[in-house]
């Protein structure tokens, strides 16, 4: 162990490493953000605007902000040079377990126990894009590093693998910017071509609350309470 550092708060519940600095942000079950840095093991900032627990957090790769989700049903995206939340999305309907920024496009995939997954445009504050298909709890989402894929699990003993090249293709100008003229919620984001499932992955026997890609291979890592 390089470093411990403590809080008051009894529960972390998500955590994120700043991609260049020495820095990483934790979310508590008090409803605090704290920023910590690591190295010298000292609270460098906090961050109290959610209404109860904080269990998804995460810096942006490029620019001064991070982004949090909580039991509020609430998305905050925070500027912390300013110190600040800059707005707040609104839209899901139950606890919001993680929320992760896209590393190429102004997006942030999130992932609620109201059985949805939401990709949203940051910069437009809009949802652009709702996954249903998980019929419990979705205990996490992430983008791949490269391709265009969502992986998810649930508490339906699924991991499912999204393709959304249809969103990408809808949304994003052939030279990466994003067109900020966005479809109107409706019908067709639900069953159309902007996400579909490309895989339903099965073997757990219960609940699964995490799963990842590998950055560079065509490998899913995924835990559950089942202890395989």
């Amino acid at each position: 162990m390089l470093t411990k550092f403590e809080t008051k708060s009894n529960r972390v519940k998500g955590l994120s490493f700043h991609p260049k600095r020495q820095w990483i942000l934790a979310s508590l079950h008090s409803g605090v953000v704290q920023l910590w840095d690591y190295r010298m093991g000292t609270l460098i900032d906090r961050f109290d605007e959610h209404d109860g627990p904080v269990r998804g957090v995460h810096f942006h790769r490029s620019q001064p902000l991070f982004v949090s989700g909580g039991d509020d049903y609430k998305i905050k995206i925070w500027n912390y040079k300013l110190r600040r939340c800059l707005f707040t999305l609104l839209g899901h309907l139950d606890y919001i377990r993680t929320v992760q920024f896209h590393s190429e496009y102004p997006w942030i995939v999130s992932a609620s126990d109201d059985q949805t997954i939401r990709i949203w445009n940051w910069q437009s504050r809009t949802c652009i894009s709702v996954l249903t298909g998980h019929n419990h709890y979705v205990m996490c989402a992430g983008f791949h590093l490269k391709d265009d894929l969502v992986v998810s699990a649930s508490l339906d003993q699924t991991v499912r693998v999204w393709d959304i090249s249809g969103l990408r293709k809808k949304t994003v100008a052939p030279g990466g910017e994003d067109m900020l003229r966005l479809p109107p919620m409706n019908a067709d984001l639900f069953g159309g071509g902007d996400a579909v499932v490309k895989y339903v992955l099965e073997g757990h026997d219960r609940g699964v609350n995490w799963a990842a890609f590998h950055p560079s291979l065509p490998l899913i890592v995924s835990g559950a309470d089942d202890r395989q």
